[in-house]
């Protein structure tokens, strides 16, 4: 009994051990750039720091739900990416920003607008419907963001889907690289699989701390001056535009996938 609890032991330390390095490599996968990128965009929008780290928290669980299901059909089921398959989702990323970049350079622009012209364009925006009823507007609803916003911007299940979608995107383009490392670690593959999950638990974590960081630093802006916090916000958008046409340039053509002979190397 003594000879198999000093043989146990050491075992026992080293999986504790490398579940706990999974925990902290999961927060430091939280700092990536590309995620404190879109993370960033949906943050500055946000002045309650509770509810920054709800995104951070919905955000990674979007990647967790991602990284968890691709991640152990190639550990469990030996599933192979192909390089087209893989490129295009790194791609996805890409096309993410690209998207939260031009939604918040838009609500910049619209808030540039109000601010110079807040009376003409609200009297401009007045008007009855025949000769009954009080005066009205209906606001812009020239681009299909602002007919999803107004819509169903004051639902708290659209609110939430945002970060969690986002978070579902970043997870396909790095499931494959966290998987494959983990395969070349730990040789079991019910070890592995809880491996992803304490690593998912750690990049939860860390980008809780990232939007709470992030919202904290814009609030005490904004309570300084409302000019800083929209050009923060307007930053944070050209920054995400930029950032997500170098990763379709990459994907698409660095990469090849544009082309007939694509190369992908999980990263």
């Amino acid at each position: 009994m003594l000879f198999a609890a000093v043989v146990v032991q050491p075992v026992s330390i080293s999986l504790v051990a490398v579940l706990s390095l999974g925990f902290f490599l999961g927060m430091r996968h939280a700092t990536d750039a590309d995620h404190v990128v879109a993370v960033s965009t949906i943050v500055s929008r946000e002045k309650r720091i509770g509810n920054a780290a709800i995104i951070g928290a919905l955000w990674g669980l979007g990647h967790t739900i991602t990284i968890l299901f691709v991640g152990a059909g190639i550990i469990l089921f030996t599933l192979v990416i192909p390089p087209r398959l893989g490129l295009s989702m790194e791609l996805s990323v890409g096309l993410m920003l690209i998207l939260l970049g031009f939604v918040n350079l838009r609500g910049f622009k619209k808030q540039m607008d109000e601010s110079m012209e807040p009376k003409a364009a609200a009297m401009a925006a007045l008007h009855r419907h025949g000769d009954v009823g009080q005066p009205h507007s209906h606001g812009a609803m020239d681009s299909s963001v602002d007919f999803m916003d107004a819509r169903f911007g004051r639902w708290k299940f659209y609110q939430w889907a945002r970060p969690l979608v986002v978070g579902l995107v970043h997870g396909m383009a790095g499931s494959a690289a966290v998987a494959l490392l983990v395969l070349a670690t730990l040789h079991n593959t019910h070890w592995a699989v809880a491996y992803l999950a304490i690593f998912d638990v750690g990049t939860i974590a860390g980008m809780m701390v990232i939007t709470i960081a992030m919202a904290s630093a814009l609030r005490y802006a904004g309570s300084r001056s409302a000019w800083i916090n929209q050009r923060l916000a307007f930053a944070t958008g050209l920054l995400s535009v930029a950032f997500g046409m170098f990763i379709v340039y990459q994907m698409g053509f660095a990469h090849g996938l544009f082309t007939h002979h694509p190369t992908w190397t999980p990263e």
